[in-house]
């Protein structure tokens, strides 16, 4: 193994041991700086990885490898997801101040199991990231498990993103059966209908992690979590990874007719909704959701018509923006001990770095130029125009719905008429821990628009794929919609629609759609089994005991007996077996033997050992034979 593929190696199973260790053993005061240190370390990894492009392969089934590989695309993303993590991590030093060792302990699996779903190159290594994202992220979402409503959010979002995981399984199942094997990059090549199976599986999955409709639902429950778990989840972790892979995959779906336009209409149709969504929310925290799905729209529509640099570059531009938004709303949420907007009005001039930064990402996120989302933003939608004008379109609106939703945000932590209360308990200050990473994230929020600009962008479009530059003049109509409707926000009240309060709905039509009837199927099942199955197998065990105690008593009267009997019968022949050896077989024995015995003496009488004696022996036998033959011959 070289040493670069030892530091891929490392990048990941550092965070997750050490995570591991953390959360199991629970130190308290040791896990922020243990913690910290190895995420920097993993950070540097990261960076040294990103420059060298490792890949190694382990063998895990026949045709099936664990596979992980920095290739142009990993190589962009892994650094922003560790990078995002350090700066989570040092704020939630200062913010997270129980159980420290399983906040920070979760927090390092989670990024590790990010970095493998990055980094994969074959489904095992996929499904292998994807389950442990997936339960951790349960796990954080949950983290205050006491309450009852934050532990329900954190099912609600793992049972909704395991419902679409099920597509990976699919996809899995899908890849062997089209002769491919499982790595990814070979997917496009499966045979026949597998190959559309295969996309569709992985599609629905990704949208389901990437909260696209009709599975973004969740993420308005996961904000019931600590607000570092937002801020990772939302940026560069779970909710990135979902838009991350249809980026990854999409090879596969170009080569189907339909898995493209497909992702491409689902993802704007997300970004339009929930921007709306967002623009509705009377909630920080919420706002910042809804927003997360929306602009994974994007990042989905990239992938749709097949401008992988578009997308990357504008997942990684989010990441930063997105993260320090929701450490930004953290840090009131500590403070003040609320979310809501008619409760924040004047908290930035209250705590200026927090507001200052704050406010460069919600610019960001607007599209006022040169931030960074303008250009990323301006680079899918770019593509999507060489694609279909009513996706341009779409986009465009989707486009000028973040600069509303953003412009709201901004002219509630801005205006001057504060009614937040300090908390009793004093808890009012936001610390030094709390608002370094701010400062570095504002600064990636500023300037990583370069990542869809010339020249940087060109060469982000040749190594991944995309549709190089983008024309100044959309740049420029999409700069001046942004600062429009940004303006109009803080000059005007933000339309606030009812009817998409509670996000769509989509919640309570899952619970109509799919829960109700599922958990009516469960009791319906459960009754059957009571009432049916159980009588059955009581009523087959009951005939059992009968037959059995039948046997026993058949055993005991007749078999018993039988053998008994027959034991007896076969005691007395022995006995009577022994008395004929003892009387007849012994004293025959005897007798012959003591014949043979007399016979023996006799016979040895003459061998006296003198030659005179043998040798009238020998002439007496002589003339007896000769007197019996001539007897013999006389009466013949």
């Amino acid at each position: 193994m070289t040493g670069a593929q030892t530091a891929l190696v490392a990048m990941v199973v550092l965070p997750a041991t050490v995570g591991g260790a953390l959360a199991l053993l629970r130190p308290h005061r040791a896990a922020a700086p243990i913690a910290l240190v190895t995420s920097g370390l993993a950070t540097a990894l990261a960076l040294g990885t990103a420059l060298t492009r490792p890949a190694v392969s382990y063998p895990f089934i026949v045709g099936a490898d664990f596979a992980l590989d920095v290739d142009a695309l990993a190589a962009l993303i892994v650094p922003m997801i560790t990078t995002v993590t350090f700066f989570v991590l040092v704020f939630s030093a200062g913010n997270i101040r129980e159980s420290q060792g399983r906040f920070h302990g979760l927090m390092l699996i989670f990024s590790a199991a990010a970095l493998v779903t990055a980094t994969a190159a074959s489904i095992p290594a996929l499904l292998f990231a994807w389950e442990v994202m997936g339960a951790t992220s349960y796990a954080l979402i949950g983290f205050w498990w006491r309450e009852p409503r934050r532990v329900s959010a954190g099912l609600t979002a793992f049972l909704t993103t395991r419902t679409a995981d099920l597509g990976l399984y699919v996809a899995a199942g899908a890849a062997l059966a089209g002769g491919t094997g499982m790595a990814l990059a070979d997917l496009p090549a499966a045979q026949g209908s597998w190959r559309h199976v295969a996309a569709a599986g992985i599609v629905v999955a990704a949208l389901g992690k990437a909260a696209q409709l009709p599975f973004s639902f969740w993420l308005s429950g996961a904000m019931k979590g600590p607000s570092p778990v937002s801020a990772l989840l939302h940026s560069a972790a779970m909710v990135a990874m979902g838009g991350y892979l249809l980026l990854r995959v999409e090879p596969l779906l170009a080569s189907t007719a339909w898995a493209g336009p497909l992702t491409a209409w689902v993802g704007v149709s997300t970004a339009v909704l929930m921007g709306i969504v967002a623009l509705a929310q009377r909630e920080l925290k919420q706002l910042l959701a809804a927003s997360t799905a929306a602009q994974l729209g994007f990042v989905v529509l990239a992938a749709g018509v097949g401008t992988v640099s578009g997308g990357a570059a504008h997942l990684v531009a989010h990441a930063w923006v997105k993260a320090l938004l929701f450490l930004a709303a953290g840090a009131w949420l500590t403070a003040l001990g609320t979310e809501e907007f008619t409760k924040l009005r004047g908290v930035a001039r209250r705590w200026p770095v927090v507001g200052v930064a704050a406010s460069v990402a919600a610019l960001a996120l607007a599209g006022v130029a040169p931030l960074s989302l303008w250009a990323t933003k301006e680079a899918v939608l770019t593509a999507a125009l060489e694609t279909s004008p009513w996706l341009y379109a779409a986009g465009l609106l989707a486009a000028a719905l973040s600069a509303a939703y953003a412009g709201k945000a901004l002219w509630a932590i801005w205006r001057r008429d504060s009614h937040a209360g300090v908390r009793v308990d004093g808890a009012n200050e936001v610390s030094a821990w709390e608002q370094a990473p701010l400062v570095m994230l504002a600064l990636g929020a500023a300037v990583l628009g370069v990542l869809a600009l010339p020249p940087i962008g060109g060469l982000l479009a040749d190594a991944v794929g995309g549709h190089g530059e983008v024309p100044t003049v959309e740049l420029a109509v999409s700069a001046v919609i942004a600062v429009v409707v940004v303006l109009l926000m803080l000059r005007l009240r933000a339309p606030a629609p009812r009817w998409a309060l509670g996000w769509l709905g989509l919640e309570a039509a899952a619970q109509g759609v799919v829960v109700r009837p599922s958990l009516t199927l469960a009791r319906t099942l459960a009754r059957f089994d009571d009432h049916v199955l159980d009588r059955a197998v009581n009523a087959l065990a009951g005939t059992a005991l009968v037959l059995a105690r039948v046997a026993a008593r058949v055993d005991d009267l007749v078999v018993d007996r039988v053998v008994n009997a027959l034991a007896g019968a076969a005691l007395v022949l022995a006995r009577v077996a022994a008395r004929v050896d003892d009387v007849v077989v012994d004293r025959a024995v005897a007798s012959v033997a003591g014949r043979v015995r007399r016979l023996g003496h006799l016979a040895r009488a003459p061998q006296t050992g003198a030659i005179h004696q043998y040798f009238l022996q020998t002439v007496a036998f002589l003339a007896a034979g000769a007197v019996v033959w001539s007897v013999y011959s006389v009466m013949g």
